[in-house]
């Protein structure tokens, strides 16, 4: 092995580690939620937002620096996200309010997206002859932080969820130990020299409308978070994405291409489908099982995505990046559809089929987008993981809380009205899908155990149903996968570009 080859390597296992700090915080989260909820009171929709926002703002940080992480370094870049870690974990760990719960999480969003806006081109550039495969092993991180950061919260038990969120510095001190003697690479982009101004061009108009109009949306709910009283009017996020887009579209004279928009549009989905979906586990599992139980399913269910994905590189090679999402999408539908149906021991059955088909999703894609517009750079590369993570945390997450209040609340008011009288707060809570009374936890707990008993089984009927709902979004994708399955087999089959 070559010093290139060990140099890559050894700043390839940094990158690893440092996504895998990211996941640590999301999986623990995911596993402390219901903690939050009793000592913030919080609602459902309240911990859709939160839980929102600790995604989200990260699609701030990874446009941002995408546009300028080539001028000012990675290893700046890195060491940015490292001080914002450490910080975001202390506010967290001293916040008082839902308001500064809140702000904590944004924070540290903010953090994981600069980590991203560095380790996938750093991974692409490094190993440009087989991306597909080094990108998926790359995000093996992903579900293997997950679990670590699940298992934290199990096997610590009832300590109380400072202590566990303490837990997190362990693996932000560890990647911040192997980044600092790392040596990173010009950009391939950079290398090729290839003018900023077509990098711009394949996301073009079309492009810088869908991720300005969704940043405006997100900067839109800080504001409001700020001031709940604050009336933002509905035409300001689609009027300033319009005027991105024209400048956009001046500038690069191109609407983006067609491709990379297609691949855009499916972010959303598919972040929702996984990450989503991975946020609300525990607790929409809490129907069928405690929550300890419950947290090992998301072990489970996160050890096979970190199992396959470092063997993706034989199942890339065979089928192609885009061969690989078509199947992929397929298996989720199913695997979604089951799990809002499965009740006990078939719960596990329908997780494994659920991470079967979740698994290669996300880091394919990114696979895909980097063999195909390399001369887009970091932009295209971290453009599709910012609208991914835009449209979930901003609509599908929320969204996913807000079917649970309204199917919850609905249910309570025609079948157990003493009940719903006694726990809803009389305010009408206004969400995304309409108006619905949301329940105050303080009353909940004041609630005797029988009636306690009819609320829980009143409840989590409507929180698998959240499964079934999510659907939705893998079959959209999967129409959207089959027109650029289709599209490359009429040309002779798939085919990366490659720069000189």
């Amino acid at each position: 092995m070559t010093s290139t080859e060990q140099d890559n390597k050894k700043l390839f296992w940094a990158c690893f580690v440092a996504l895998v700090a990211t996941s640590f915080v999301f999986g623990l989260r995911a596993n402390i939620i219901g903690d939050w909820q009793s000592d913030f009171s919080l609602t459902e929709a309240d911990k859709g937002r939160i839980l929102g926002v600790g995604l989200w703002p990260f699609a701030i940080s990874i446009i941002v620096f995408s546009l300028i992480i080539d001028i000012i370094g990675y290893k700046t870049t890195a060491f940015i996200a490292m001080a914002c870690h450490i910080a975001s974990l202390i506010l967290t760990l001293v916040a008082k309010t839902p308001t500064a719960l809140y702000w904590s999480v944004f924070l540290i969003a903010i953090a994981n997206g600069m980590v991203e806006s560095f380790i996938n081109p750093v991974v692409a550039t490094a190993f440009k002859k087989e991306k597909a495969k080094w990108l998926n092993i790359l995000h093996a991180g992903w579900p293997a932080g997950l679990a670590l950061g699940a298992l934290t919260s199990i096997v610590l038990g009832d300590a109380g969820w400072h202590l566990k969120y303490a837990m997190c510095f362990i693996p932000v001190v560890i990647y911040a130990f192997l980044i600092i003697p790392c040596k990173f690479p010009i950009n391939e982009r950079v290398a090729a020299k290839i003018p900023y101004r077509e990098m711009l061009a394949q996301v073009g108009a079309i492009g810088f409308f869908i991720i300005t109009w969704l940043l405006v949306l997100g900067v839109t709910q800080i504001a409001n978070s700020l001031n709940p009283d604050l009336s933002v009017a509905t035409w300001i996020a689609p009027t300033l994405a319009a005027v991105s887009a024209l400048a956009a579209g001046l500038y690069t004279r191109s609407f983006g291409h067609w491709m990379f928009l297609l691949v855009l549009i499916t972010m959303g989905p598919l972040a929702t489908t996984e990450l989503g979906t991975d946020s609300w586990m525990p607790d929409l599992l809490g129907a069928d099982f405690t929550p300890a139980q419950a947290g090992w399913i998301f072990i489970y269910v996160s050890t096979i995505m970190t199992i396959m994905r470092f063997y993706a590189g034989p199942i890339v090679h065979k089928f192609s990046p885009i061969g690989l999402l078509v199947g992929s999408a397929i298996i989720a539908i199913i695997g979604l559809l089951f799990l809002s149906k499965a009740a006990a021991f078939w719960i596990i059955v329908a997780a494994t089929v659920y991470a079967f088909g979740k698994t290669f999703l996300w880091s394919t894609t990114l696979g895909l987008v980097s063999e195909q517009f390399p001369k887009g750079g970091p932009l295209t590369l971290n453009g599709v993981s910012a609208v991914g993570v835009l449209g979930m945390g901003i609509l599908g997450t929320p969204i996913m809380g807000g079917l649970q209040d309204k199917g919850i609340s609905a249910d309570l008011e025609k079948n157990h009205p003493a009940i719903f009288e006694k726990i809803t707060n009389p305010a009408k809570e206004v969400i995304f899908l309409g108006e619905v009374r949301s329940l105050d936890e303080d009353k909940v707990r004041a609630l005797s155990d029988d009636e306690k008993t009819t609320l829980t089984k009143t409840k989590y009927p409507h929180k698998k149903a959240a499964f079934y709902q999510v659907a939705i979004l893998p079959a959209f994708m999967l129409l959207c996968y089959l027109v650029i399955f289709f599209y490359f087999r009429a040309r002779g089959g798939y085919k990366p570009v490659e720069l000189d």
